[in-house]
């Protein structure tokens, strides 16, 4: 935690898996930062839940092969991957609640997950740099020319730094910290128009003993029109027990505030599915975004219903000239809103910030 004010070259506002990667590129490069998370803990959208032995994400949960750099963080963590579960049937809920089973195909399947969870990615990944260098619950408030306002538990403190670079989401960072000199008007906009991916969503995982579906010959992979849970996958780890699913919610953000009678209602929904097996879960995890705020906008309530067309904004581009650098997964621009745009962005930002080409997400550069 910051207790003391501090002058740095790089001030680092965002602690998930851009802002971390970020950090070890510049530990590497020999350049000098300081990395402000205003949650209690690193990761960002990124949280795994922990049931025994088993691990839960609640947040993002996958990669894709053609993902060369999630591939190369993992390898140099020592992190082990795995497939996501694909063997057996797809169930089909209709708007009625009845339920097809055997046809379609695991849509998930040849998706790659981390043994562990992500969680223990995020782990890993903060174990490599100095803990001098990292500060929770310190959340940015107010950038002025190279000074960064922070508020910490302490009170409010200052981090001098020859160039900030924002972790966030544009949009968050929008709603959350103020700029003096004040951003135009047009800036302001075009960084409230970046939609925050996943920042709308909701994720419920059920935990159990056993995987009565997979005994029944199912994949756990359903697609409902009825809900709330209207994709459901099975989130079970790569070895061991215990067992889950786990289902994206597809209840509106503002209709879903009560979130013991949505848990309720998605085990409900997995009896229709699975039968009465499914009726006694070891625990049920929920973790709605839309109601994180240091995540999530108001605007972000409106459900995105697309993976939007991500990149980087020249308006926001042009704040390197003074000094800002945006390295979000939102403004990637190959990858935007993945786990890999969240590390393409951050070598990218690396690379203006050191003059050094990164070849790998680890620390080799040329």
């Amino acid at each position: 935690m910051l207790q003391d004010d501090l002058t740095t070259d790089v001030a680092i506002i965002g602690g998930g898996l851009a802002g971390l990667t970020l950090a070890r590129h510049l530990l590497h490069a020999g350049v000098d930062f300081q990395l402000l998370e205003a949650r209690d803990r690193f990761g960002g959208r990124i949280k795994t839940g922990h049931v025994g032995a088993g691990y839960y994400d609640l947040g993002p949960a996958w990669f894709w092969p053609g993902q060369p750099r999630m591939a190369a963080l993992t390898l140099d963590l020592g992190l082990s991957i795995f497939e996501q579960y694909s063997e057996g049937a797809l169930c089909v809920e209709d708007e009625h609640g009845r339920v097809a089973r055997g046809g379609g195909f695991a849509s998930m399947q040849g998706s790659l997950r981390v043994a562990g969870g992500l969680g223990g990615l995020i782990a890993s990944l903060a174990d490599t740099l100095p803990r001098e260098r990292l500060h929770l619950q310190t959340a940015a408030t107010r950038i002025t020319k190279n000074t960064v306002v922070v508020h910490t538990l302490e009170g409010l403190r200052t981090i001098k730094a020859q160039r900030i670079a924002i972790a966030l989401p544009p949009r968050l960072a929008q709603d959350t910290i103020e700029f003096e000199p004040t951003l135009d008007a047009q800036t302001r906009q075009i960084m409230q128009n970046v939609p925050t991916w996943m920042a709308g969503q909701a994720k419920i995982v059920a935990v159990y003993d056993n995987p009565f579906w997979r005994a029944a010959g199912l994949s756990g992979d359903v697609m409902s029109r009825r809900g709330p849970m209207v994709e459901i996958h099975d989130a079970s780890p790569a070895e061991g027990e215990p067992f889950a699913l786990f289902g994206f919610v597809g209840v509106p953000a503002e209709t879903r505030q009560d979130q013991a009678m949505l848990k309720r209602a998605s085990v409900e929904q997995l009896v229709n599915l699975f039968g009465p097996n499914a009726g006694n879960p070891r625990a049920v995890f929920l973790k709605d975004w839309a109601f994180d705020a240091h995540t999530a906008t108001k605007i972000d309530h409106i459900p995105v219903y697309a993976h939007p067309s991500y990149g980087m904004p020249p308006a926001l581009k042009a704040l390197e000239n003074h000094g800002i650098f945006f390295a979000g997964t939102e403004v990637a621009p190959s990858f935007g809103g993945y786990l890999e745009g969240a590390l393409e962005a951050a070598g990218i930002v690396a690379r203006g910030l050191t003059g050094q080409n990164v070849l790998t997400v680890g620390a080799t550069y040329s």
